[in-house]
């Protein structure tokens, strides 16, 4: 259950935690410098540390996509904290993407303010199911923590991936309590 206030302001989705302060999600944001500053520092990573054949990182032009919602999470004052998306793959299922936090973030709770933001709007799209993958080495152990931990179970391959040794997959079913 959560343990903070979420509650929307001029178009913005904003939540307050003693911890989190009030930090502000907002849709869209591709063009701006600090998003594709940190999309660019992803990429980049992403295709440094995992093998071609399994690396799925969508660049800020694939994020653009009609079929992908992408958000970004702020705080109060328009500090950059981490990116997030979420693509429709069917009717009632969807796939994270892209999920980054700010190094200069890390540890503040930020990608699971994240996931739990894409997991509230996965169930008001109407999916059911989410899925997401992710590599095994241990440059991603704090994301696999995070999604084990946040209920996601591992299952295999979804929509076009094909198994391979560097790659895990997960799923989790949405259920009601999840709506904000």
């Amino acid at each position: 259950m959560r343990k903070f206030l979420t509650f929307v302001q001029c178009g913005m989705t904003v939540i307050s935690h003693p911890m989190m302060m009030h930090w502000q999600f907002a849709e869209g944001e591709l063009d701006r410098g600090d998003v594709g500053d940190l999309l660019d520092l992803h990429f980049r990573e992403m295709r440094a540390g995992s093998p071609p054949s399994a690396c799925h990182v969508l660049a800020r032009e694939g994020l653009a996509e009609p079929s992908i919602r992408f958000f970004t999470l702020r705080e109060e004052q328009g500090i950059l904290l981490g990116v997030g998306a979420l693509k429709r793959l069917d009717a009632t299922s969807g796939e994270i993407k892209s999920m980054r936090t700010h190094p200069e973030a890390l540890g503040r709770g930020v990608g699971r303010a994240m996931l739990d933001h894409l997991r509230d709007q996965a169930w008001r799209m109407g999916m059911r199911r989410l899925h997401l993958e992710t590599g095994n080495s241990a440059a991603f152990d704090a994301a696999n923590h995070l999604y084990r931990k946040a209920g996601f179970d591992e299952c295999g391959p979804f929509g076009d991936y094909r198994p391979n040794e560097f790659t895990l997959f997960y799923r989790l079913v949405l259920e009601p309590r999840w709506a904000a």
